[in-house]
């Protein structure tokens, strides 16, 4: 009995297919899914980052667009007010006999009748003279024939320069300075001249049209400084005036 216990065999231990430690062919599939899966999630955010910058500049030049187009129509609207300023002050002007009473020889008799008043007042409408189109040359002969060529002549020279900074500090508020972005050739190389040489360009200019209001229009509307157009005027004057003041009568004849 005891010899049929001993030699009942023992029965062998299961042993595991695989080690703990290998992972099988199962396990290195299941890595590759994962690496593919890993390749496939960055793809996807490289594309998403691609499609979210080609986003952000389609926004951005959507957004110049509209902005360029606000900034033409702001300035397409301070033109047309500039236009309807000056018309309409014109106008004004020579209906209500503003225009006739800023002749020669009014302008003269009150310069000479107010004394100091009277240059003052000459100043002020000497500026508004030059605003709704009075020729500047009645305002020069005028303190001239008034306070002789040598006061005269000077009175001149001041009046026309407040004449054209009134003017100018008038048309830059209201139009603004819608020259400085057009792109046509020829303006472009003017304006380029006068952002270069800014004083000499306006200096010969007065020397050529002294106080044309087209000219005082044109500097304001450009890039120009207001210290380099002062200046520029300043110098520009000079000569003109001084040579209506030697040929006073000829300036008359011709001219008025």
């Amino acid at each position: 009995m005891e010899d049929s216990a001993l030699e009942r065999p023992e029965e062998p231990a299961a042993e595991s297919d695989a080690g703990p430690n290998d992972t099988g062919p199962s396990g290195a599939d299941q890595s590759g899914a994962d690496q593919s899966g890993a390749d496939q999630s960055g793809a996807d955010q490289s594309g998403a980052d691609q499609s979210g910058a080609d986003q952000s500049d389609a926004q951005g030049n959507t957004a110049r667009g509209d902005a360029a187009q606000t900034d033409g129509r702001a300035k397409g609207l301070r033109l047309l007010a500039l236009v309807v300023l000056v018309v309409g002050s014109i106008l004004v002007a020579r209906s209500t006999g503003v225009t006739e009473a800023l002749s020669l020889e009014r302008v003269r008799t009150f310069m000479e009748g107010a004394g100091v008043v009277g240059f003052l007042l000459f100043l002020g409408a000497f500026a508004l003279g030059e605003l709704v189109h009075v020729p500047g040359v009645v305002f020069v002969a005028a303190a001239i024939l008034a306070y002789g060529r040598t006061l005269g002549g000077s009175a001149a020279y001041v009046g026309a320069l407040v004449s054209v900074c009134v003017s100018f500090f008038v048309v830059r508020a209201v139009g603004g300075q819608p020259l400085a972005g057009l792109q046509r050739p020829w303006m472009k190389r003017i304006l380029d001249r006068l952002e270069q040489r800014p004083v000499r360009v306006v200096a010969i200019l007065r020397m050529i049209l002294w106080m044309a209001p087209p000219l005082n229009y044109a500097l304001a509307m450009s890039t120009v400084r207001f210290r380099d157009y002062l200046v520029g005027s300043a110098i520009g004057l000079l000569l003109p005036i001084a040579l209506a003041a030697l040929f006073l009568d000829w300036v008359v004849r011709t001219l008025l």
